[in-house]
């Protein structure tokens, strides 16, 4: 049902709040319109950064099949955000610009405080402000990342905006497979004891890089996403899910 067909009997943020969908710009009253658009920037930004440091570690892959999963893996995060780019072109992005207009690329010092953010416009999560160093750091930060976006595609795959809701539904899927990719690849990693020692070094550089990238506890915010069925579980939630998902995959590859 249109929200339009609902209101007259039913406030917005009620009628979003249990579930109702939005299904058009047209639809869409401004607030509600600056906090969707935020959250579309953000998982954009950061797929776009996050394919553009990963192209410069292919070629330190050990092999032909981890080059192959490596370029599937940019090629395919690029392809996510220009879908989701595609549902902020109907709310008036510059499509054709947006892809060049901030240096993916960039990055922080190594060294700089976790949760920190460099200068620039981009709205990336703060994890992808940090560099990668060699093969293996890149493996263990796609794991680890790979699984925190495997959460939070679950919880945004239920957002208010049905047409966005559809998009991040049906790259699901392929993001669950860069993570799988990267599992497979740490596996081989970590047969060997000089391997399984780099992976641990950059276990404990990653780990608390991505669980930060769940935000802050007791956001004020969220009650504002929640009224818009723009979120539905904490950040507190959200990070535990993560927690428990990285805990059983590092204790599978002995890396606890």
């Amino acid at each position: 049902m249109s929200v339009s067909a609902h209101s007259e009997t039913m406030p917005l943020e009620d009628y979003l709040a249990q579930g109702g969908k939005l299904s058009a710009p047209h639809n869409v009253p401004p607030r509600y319109r600056g906090e969707l658009l935020r959250l579309m920037a953000t998982f954009v930004d950061s797929e776009l950064a996050g394919s553009a440091g990963f192209a410069e570690v292919i070629n330190d892959a050990p092999g032909i099949k981890e080059r192959i999963a490596a370029a599937r893996i940019v090629l395919e995060k690029t392809d996510h955000a220009e879908r989701v780019l595609a549902v902020m072109g109907e709310f008036g992005a510059d499509q054709g610009r947006y892809a060049v207009h901030h240096p993916w690329a960039a990055r922080m010092e190594r060294d700089a405080e976790n949760g920190a953010m460099r200068r620039g416009s981009d709205m990336r999560l703060s994890v992808f402000h940090y560099p990668l160093q060699g093969w293996t750091d890149s493996v263990v930060m796609n794991v680890l990342m790979g699984l925190a976006v495997s959460v939070q595609l679950k919880e945004f795959s239920r957002i208010s905006y049905a047409p966005l809701a559809e998009v991040f539904d049906a790259i699901a899927p392929r993001e669950q497979r860069h993570a799988e990719l990267g599992v497979e690849g740490l596996s081989r990693i970590v047969a060997s004891e000089e391997g399984r020692l780099d992976a641990r070094k950059a276990v404990a550089f990653w780990h608390p890089r991505v669980a930060a990238s769940f935000g802050q506890a007791g956001s004020a915010r969220f009650e504002t996403l929640k009224r818009f069925g723009l979120r539905h579980q904490s950040n507190e939630a959200l990070l535990q899910d993560w927690t428990n998902a990285a805990s059983r995959q590092l204790a599978a590859l002995n890396l606890n």
